[in-house]
């Protein structure tokens, strides 16, 4: 990122989400766990689901998917932050900033479409049990998850150009542990507006869009549950779908906290320790989340520890 004279490249720091030396050992332990357990629980995940032929269908075929996006959201930001600590740096290259905003972008927008094509998949086998294996066959089950990695690597790739268009007129402080879009937004002295506008357009199609479809989708699957005469048919039709409910209000109530939170408060380090919950911690519940609710996951791993 280079100012609009091309002269001189100027420096990026990461300030992270305390400025205080003492605290950073504590930091850089806690965030280490965390990170090593959102790996590994993933890896778990992914290894169960390929290993087990019972779980070879399309939810847990979509399940794969989302710990792999999960994976790829903490290592973004995760492993530099924890580098820079080490070191005792802040600073970090501006094509290391652009790829962090392209990964993260990439990541978190694949979560948001993986998570609505699992609600898809909810939907149409309680709302059309007998149709299931029909419309939800391996190749077009293998065209959904595709369309969601093209669709989050060319917006991330959008987000990524018009990074670099930017000009910034000082060093840049970033009160974040990250590079994110928004915040380059806030320091740059160009014209945002472009950049902006593409920014909220964003948020409505490829956020808050997937949020109304799951939405709509359990409206649907409850008012066919409701039809099931028996309780414990009604009971087992939903217990299928609510580790998938349990990772989607986690992810989306936390960004929504989050930014609603940077409205209010006026200390920016404080909206980036806010954001440590859904880049951080809700990555990290999810295995943990998927395995505890679901019995076809938990018999996956007594039979491979087997």
């Amino acid at each position: 990122m280079e100012p609009e004279n091309n002269t001189q490249i100027y420096k990026i720091f990461l300030l992270g989400i305390s400025e205080d030396s003492n605290l950073q050992p504590f930091i850089f332990g806690l965030f280490l766990f965390m990170y090593l357990v959102t790996v590994l629980g993933n890896l778990v995940i992914i290894l169960v689901t390929i290993s087990d032929t019972q779980l070879h269908t399309p939810m847990y075929f979509f399940l794969s998917n989302l710990s792999f996006a999960d994976i790829g959201f903490t290592s973004t930001s995760i492993p530099k932050m924890l580098v820079n600590i080490q070191i005792q740096s802040r600073v970090i290259t501006s094509g290391g900033c652009i790829t962090q905003v392209y990964f993260f972008t990439l990541f978190g927008v694949l979560d948001s479409l993986v998570l609505t094509v699992m609600a898809y998949d909810r939907f149409v086998a309680i709302c059309h049990p007998l149709h299931y294996m029909v419309i939800m066959n391996l190749r077009f089950c293998g065209l959904l998850v595709l369309g969601s990695w093209v669709t989050a690597a060319l917006y991330s790739l959008l987000q990524s150009l018009m990074t670099t268009r930017l000009s910034f007129c000082t060093d840049l402080k970033i009160p974040h542990f990250l590079c994110e879009f928004n915040q380059l937004i806030l320091l740059a002295c160009s014209d945002t507006f472009a950049n902006a506008m593409v920014m909220y357009f964003a948020a409505v199609l490829l956020g808050a869009g997937p949020f109304v479809g799951i939405l709509y989708s359990y409206v649907k699957i409850v008012s066919s549950i409701n039809t099931i005469s028996s309780a414990q048919g009604r009971y087992k039709a939903f217990s299928t779908c609510t580790s998938h409910l349990s990772v989607v209000f986690s992810f989306y109530l936390t960004i929504l906290g989050v930014y609603f939170s940077s409205y209010i408060s006026e200390n920016s380090q404080s909206t980036a320790r806010a954001s440590v919950m859904y880049s951080v911690v809700t990555p990290m519940l999810n295995p943990f989340i998927y395995s505890l609710r679901n019995k076809g996951i938990m018999g996956a791993l007594r039979r491979l520890f087997r």
